[in-house]
């Protein structure tokens, strides 16, 4: 944040308050903590049969359609992290360039969205891991431990400092990446093959409805729209990467563009391995089970490992990355000051760490042992693409609006800054009704109740702890050019 200083008393000289420490990570750094909130080999997953069935396989297609306005939201990010480059990202530049309350409303949601997203995949982490050792996932309390233990080991990373976690990060992403690269490219090779039980590629997969033109566009973009989620992360530690300013921006355009491809890849690739019936007859393991039949138990180890660490790498990313929203808006002290608080030994803001982790594995406890209220949870994780598009949409309006003299004083300006991020906003906003259309009233209800808890902390900051940050004046880029 903004320098700040501290005294001890009246004529004391000024100590520096401690500070995320700049300039600690780079571009490509940044570019794989991006990377892991998206956690390719998660969203592969949980989704390669359902688009292959939504999209007549067709997949690719879609995901090459979506990743397009991705883009353009990812260069709404860039362009406003040049005005003001801050952890609180959207929530400062919402409520700066449009209304404060707003602003923390985009903020609460990129909370509820980074956290609740990270939750997803921690649930599966531990049958992916017994799965690498040979042994049942279907234990809960293995399931539990082995949550709680990376959870907790993630979370001391992200404690002790950035430089730490963007190392890990790094380490493990290339592992996660090469072994779906290399497995992707293995069972393109084998679909061409025409090894048996495959199911032989035409040119149907590349077009708009799929084989027989029975895909459907609109259940796929649902589909892509929640792959692509969490790209974002890299403009959260933009105040830790170098040129803060420029780099993250250009973080989250690679990501977005190496998310796409691995999609693609790995959509084209695996989903030929076996016939449609094998491949709905398995999407619950389908990564594992396609390792399997392409190299054995060593091949379906192979791909639960990648699985596994792409869960490890969101889970760090996500307590990292709640941490510094949590932090940004407590820097306005819109919630309580101890989250903003920085740790001087590990220029990491502590206090919002652990309590972000700590939420985590409770919310994981309370999912895995209660039954009971399983249900009330996966309504929740199912809405996590609404909350990500929510907020995607809001960023790219104030974009627009913080903008908005140069959108009417230059042509390429009027279509980066205007048109382009417009039509996103459109295409958000379609799948955002669509999803909510095909969603269950309980499941309307739990996102309701996400937005409610948002409105009372909004209050709460507002008059219970008189933040500044509700008074602010709508700023603009008054240089046109």
């Amino acid at each position: 944040m903004g320098e700040q200083t501290a005294t001890a008393a009246t004529g004391a000289v000024p100590t520096p308050v401690a500070r995320l420490e700049p300039d600690a990570i780079n571009v490509a750094q940044d570019t794989f903590i991006g990377l892991a909130t998206t956690g390719p080999c998660v969203s592969i997953g949980f989704t390669l049969a359902a688009l292959a069935a939504t999209a007549a396989y067709a997949g690719a297609i879609v995901l090459i359609l979506t990743a397009i306005p991705m883009l353009v939201i990812a260069n709404a990010y860039r362009r406003l992290n040049l005005w003001n480059a801050n952890c609180g990202a959207s929530f400062e530049w919402v409520g700066r360039a449009i209304n404060p309350y707003l602003g923390f409303i985009t903020g609460w949601l990129m909370v509820a969205g980074t956290l609740i997203g990270t939750l997803t995949p921690v649930l599966v982490l531990g049958p992916n891991v017994l799965a690498v050792f040979g042994s049942s996932g279907t234990s809960t309390w293995p399931n539990v431990a082995i949550a709680t233990g990376i959870a907790l080991v993630m979370l001391v990373i992200a404690v002790v400092g950035i430089r730490l976690t963007a190392r890990t990060q790094v380490a493990i992403g290339v592992v996660e990446y090469l072994l779906i690269a290399v497995f992707s490219v293995w069972g393109l090779i084998w679909v061409l093959g025409h090894h048996a039980g495959t199911f032989h590629i035409t040119s149907s997969w590349f077009s708009l409805h799929g084989i027989g033109g029975k895909g459907s566009l609109a259940a796929g973009f649902l589909i892509a729209v929640f792959m692509y989620t969490g790209w974002d992360g890299t403009l959260y530690v933009n105040e830790e990467v170098r040129h803060r300013r420029v780099n993250p921006g250009r973080a989250a355009m690679i990501a977005v563009t190496v998310a796409a491809g691995i999609f693609i890849l790995a959509q084209v690739g695996l989903q030929g391995v076996v016939s449609p019936s094998k491949l709905q007859a398995n999407s619950s393991s389908i990564l594992g089970y396609l390792g399997q039949v392409l190299g054995g138990n060593a091949g379906g180890k192979a791909l639960a490992l990648a699985l596994a660490l792409s869960v490890i790498a969101a889970t760090g990313a996500g307590i990292l990355l709640t941490a510094r929203i949590l932090y940004g808006m407590a820097s306005h002290r819109v919630l309580p000051s101890l989250l903003g608080n920085v740790s001087r030994r590990f220029s990491t803001p502590v206090a919002a760490t652990v309590l972000s982790g700590l939420v985590l594995i409770v919310l994981a406890w309370v999912n895995l042992l209660t039954t009971s209220v399983q249900g009330a949870f996966n309504n929740v994780l199912n809405e996590t693409g609404i909350l990500y598009a929510t907020f995607y949409m809001l960023t790219a309006l104030a974009a627009i609006v913080y903008y908005r003299r140069r959108v009417v004083s230059s042509v390429s300006d009027a279509i980066t800054l205007g048109i382009l991020p417009l039509g996103s906003i459109t295409f958000l906003g379609w799948v955002v009704v669509k999803f909510m259309q095909g969603s269950t009233a309980s499941e309307n209800w739990s996102l309701g109740g996400v937005v409610a808890v948002g409105a009372i902390l909004m209050l709460a900051g507002r008059f219970v702890l008189r933040s500044p940050f509700f008074q602010l004046k709508r700023e603009s880029d008054r240089e046109a050019r």
